[in-house]
């Protein structure tokens, strides 16, 4: 995973073209970068996201941050109350309970 000013790049390579492609993720704007080396991929990524902050700021537009990590969720109290009692249950704190529940495999 790449990582520049906050944002982070998803690399795969695509063998029949012989370059590494990539996408900027978690965002609602799509950022795209490739290179045929990994000093290329990294300047192309790099490139993109200054390129993308460039375009916003002429636009007078805030550009789109990752996510930050923070759910707000209202719950009704009985439910609360029943998700506490299992993450205590196994010595866990509500976050980490919660997060183990939501996290979905591929």
């Amino acid at each position: 995973m790449l990582k520049y000013k906050g944002y982070q790049g998803k690399v795969e390579f695509d063998e029949e073209a012989g370059l590494f492609h990539g996408e900027v993720v978690d965002l609602r704007d799509v950022i795209t970068f490739q290179g045929k080396s990994v000093d290329e991929l990294v300047q192309a990524f790099r490139d993109s996201v200054d390129d993308y902050l460039d375009f916003c700021r002429q636009r007078n537009e805030e550009p789109d941050k990752a996510f930050s990590g923070r759910l707000m969720l209202r719950l009704p109290s009985d439910v609360h109350r029943r998700v506490y009692v299992s993450a205590q249950k196994e010595g866990k704190s509500l976050n980490e309970y919660i997060t183990e529940k939501l996290i979905l495999t591929d």
